[in-house]
């Protein structure tokens, strides 16, 4: 991150008083060897204010000296502190998630301080002091002060700071150093908030004495005293309630037993959620979470788990998937502590979640591996059509890594398919420093791509993508608060063309959508290898319903020539030095469209005809129909089973799987055109699965049955059910003339009971000698091997 300070902020007021108080020793009830040996395993530190404080500072105080710098590390820590008060004073650094386990913030009280500093940068530059997270306690600083000196991903959430709070680090000078954006919701700051030379911030729900000043970009929604002024001088965004939200969920502790509790959903909201009283909403007891380890869980685990209607909960650590991690139930929560990272190995996306309301993501890194994935988060199937507003799904604290600690490479960072989600600090980024961090070598086309309706972002930041950083094809699209640097590292002008047009925009509304709204956008270049030009910072259609707030364009540094040539459209003037002050910064108050927008598309697409249903095995059963036609265009058709909507399919064929031997379905299917419009229900087609033995062999182990059976006629489908336990992975080994010996991870199928993997490539007279391996108790075990014969 390159940042460049704008403007001038005095805080020599602010300098007395600096060195903290050395904390008071409490007696030891409690040895500090138990901190760590809770259920959430030896990266999670469970402080008790009956632990001696100077032990608990020792311990945090290591933290940080391991994490202060680590950047692209893989070490991962949650310091998490039960109801009571703490005399100690540490820093926060990278991967160190810091909360209070009381159901209210004033439940943890911390006298001495905790803070996050830039030394390790020179400067006092806090710019890439990302991926931390303090949450769920008050603080009384003992010299006044509580600084927090953070750019992107770092959110603060539920904080009671008894004093200031400063948003920024000094250098060795008493120069404010830099600082780029952040995050701060439903919190209380008794006296007053200063940024000084933080560039742009996010405050939701949240309240102080005062606040002191503004840089670029200062959003507030829903919060209490607000400064005053004028866009752009001083770049103040004030939206006097929040529309729709959910506060994270987070962890909690109640006689013994931990909690997660999961706010209620509030609309038209200001000030902070606990101020008369405890948080509205629901406790979940910890047993409905599995909790996830990653130096035992996989994949197939975690799939298994959420097949079995549990919700995650990742401790601190790197996951590597060989799978997509698949959410089809409503309401799961997926909430990761200690900032773990999740990445997929196999070019799949590492979370993907079926069309279904209140599924709530938070708390991680979903980082791009080394090969491509066409997304690392699909919140809804492509064609997702319900509305989910009664009950939205919700994203919260989440980065999209690609490169920065190793190559890796997507084509999109987050995918919304959905109707109604809600995004509540997102960073999306492709890596302008760190390893691979090169023009052909972490590639990703854009960090997200709005499919869905009426979709809410509160603080997104967006950057360094190779093509447009936000797609919105949805309409009914809100967003409070955009940060975007476009890429620093494009090779030349050819390299970085939209067709005859100079760069992409980094906000893209589509020309479809008719309704989209937005406050506060700002959008910087730094165009570090050649003099590369940007004709729009912002593209948007021309019509009434498209409305920007407060829009702004930097040129933070960069090569000579370069520049943002308009801020939105052609509106706007260029950026392009950084003297006089307008060749640095451009602004534009409103943007409001006055064209006609398109005729409103009511047609609805023709019923599919001549749906037809084919067994294909004891499990599966194929579907084929008629296209639909439409005035406009067929998008896709929903698949319903017995009356349930159980797919989506863009083409005319449909195969429905993971069903039970010897039954009978009913299937009809219905058309989708792009503006939501839904044809009337098909003919019903019904078919009956296969036994289980038809075309295939079952047979029974010591504690487990086995068994194949014919899919088509160059696939089986092998299968693995344990008897009286309950298997955490089960893995196929399996070989046939011409093909060596494949291990594969087999799938749990909540329908049947069973684990399995269809084999392809399979001719007729060929035999299958397959084996098992399989998780029983934590211990592993192998099985006999078997043959069939196609």
């Amino acid at each position: 991150m390159i940042k460049r300070l704008a403007s001038t902020v005095s805080v020599l007021a602010t300098a007395a008083g600096l060195c903290a108080v050395q904390p008071g020793v409490a007696e030891a009830a409690t040895p500090i060897s138990q901190a760590n040996t809770t259920i959430f395993g030896p990266r999670v530190y469970v402080f008790d204010p009956t632990m001696a404080a100077t032990d608990i500072n020792n311990v945090a105080n290591t933290v940080f000296t391991k994490m202060e710098a680590n950047q692209f590390g893989t070490d991962r820590y949650a310091l998490l502190f039960k109801p009571g008060a703490y005399n100690v004073t540490f820093n926060v650094g990278f991967y160190t998630h810091v909360a209070g386990l009381g159901q209210n913030p004033d439940d943890v009280n911390i006298n001495g301080g905790v803070n996050v500093t830039a030394k390790w940068m020179p400067a006092a530059n806090a710019t890439c002091n990302f991926w931390r997270t303090l949450e769920n306690f008050a603080v009384t600083p003992s010299n006044g002060i509580t600084r927090i000196a953070v750019s992107q991903a770092a959110p603060l959430r539920r904080l009671h700071v008894k004093g200031e709070l400063h948003l920024f680090e000094f250098d060795s000078n008493w120069n404010a150093g830099w600082a780029s954006g952040g995050f701060l919701a439903d919190s209380l700051v008794d006296s007053t908030v200063v940024p000084a030379s933080q560039q742009q911030w996010l405050s939701r729900n949240s309240k102080w004495a005062s606040w002191s000043n503004a840089v670029w970009n200062m959003v507030f929604v829903g919060s209490v005293n607000t400064p005053t002024g004028t866009f752009p001088e001083p770049a103040y965004t004030v939206v006097d309630r929040t529309p729709i939200i959910r506060e994270k969920p987070y962890l909690y502790t109640s006689g013994g037993q931990y909690y997660v509790f999961v706010p209620a959903l509030q609309t038209n909201t200001q000030g902070v959620s606990w101020a008369n009283g405890a948080t509205p909403g629901q406790s979940l007891p910890i047993s409905q979470f599995y909790i996830a380890r990653p130096e035992t869980d996989s994949a197939a685990s975690l799939n298994n788990a959420l097949s079995q209607g549990k919700h995650l909960l990742f401790t601190p650590g790197i996951y590597s998937l060989n799978d997509t991690l698949r959410v089809n139930n409503a309401n799961t929560i997926i909430l990761g502590i200690g900032v773990p990272s999740l990445i997929p190995t196999s070019g799949t996306p590492a979370i993907k979640v079926a069309d279904v309301p209140g599924v709530k993501i938070a708390g991680m890194i979903l980082e791009a591996g080394t090969v491509n994935s066409p997304n690392l988060l699909e919140v809804g199937p492509t064609g997702s059509s319900l509305d989910h507003s009664a009950n939205p799904t919700f994203l919260y604290d989440l980065t999209v890594r690609t490169g920065g600690a190793f190559p890796g490479r997507n084509d999109v960072g987050i995918t919304i398919n959905s109707n109604n989600v809600v995004g509540d600090q997102l960073w999306l980024w492709r890596a302008d420093h760190g390893e691979s961090a090169f023009w052909n070598t972490n590639i990703t086309k854009s960090g997200l791509v709005v499919n869905g309706r009426n979709v809410t972002i509160y603080g997104l930041f967006n950057e360094h993508h190779e093509e447009y950083q936000t797609v919105w094809n949805g309409n009914g699209g809100r967003v409070y608060f955009y940060q975007s640097e476009i890429p620093y590292d494009v090779p030349n002008q050819a390299s970085w063309m939209n067709g005859t047009v100079n760069g992409y925009a980094s906000y893209k509304i589509a020309n479809t959508v008719t309704t989209h709204e937005a406050w506060g956008l700002g959008v910087y270049s730094y165009f570090r290898d050649a003099p590369v030009k940007l004709h729009t910072a912002i593209e948007a259609p021309n019509y009434p319903g498209i409305k920007l707030h407060h829009m702004t364009t930097i040129w933070l540094n960069g090569t000579a020539g370069s520049e943002i040539t308009h801020v939105v459209n052609n509106i706007g003037g260029r950026v392009y030095a950084n003297s006089p002050a307008e060749a640095m910064r451009q602004t534009v108050s409103e943007y409001v469209g006055t064209g006609t927008p398109p005729p409103t598309d009511t047609q609805a697409p023709t019923t599919p005809a001549s749906l037809s249903a084919t067994a294909a095995s004891s499990s599966q059963i194929n579907l084929t129909w008629s296209a639909s036609s439409d005035n406009v265009g067929v998008t896709g058709y929903d698949i319903y089973r017995n009356g349930t909507l159980v797919g989506t399919s863009t083409t005319t064929s449909y195969s429905s799987t993971g069903l039970t031997a010897s039954t009978t379905y009913s299937f009809t299917v219905r058309a989708r055109d792009a503006a939501g419009n839904v044809s009337a229900v098909s003919n019903t087609a019904s078919a009956t699965t296969q036994s289980g033995s038809t075309g295939g062999s079952n047979g029974t182990g010591t504690e487990w049955t086995y068994g194949t059976s014919t899919v088509s006629s160059t696939q089986a489908l092998v299968w693995f059910k344990p008897t009286g336990f309950t298997a955490n992975y089960v893995i196929v080994h399996y070989s046939y003339p011409g093909l060596g010996q494949q291990n594969v991870t087999m799938t749990y199928n909540s329908g049947t009971g069973r684990w399995e993997h269809t084999v392809s490539g399979l001719g007729s007279g060929q035999t299958l000698t397959y084996s098992y391996t399989y998780n029983k108790n934590g211990a592993q075990y192998d099985s006999p091997n078997y043959t069939w014969t196609r």
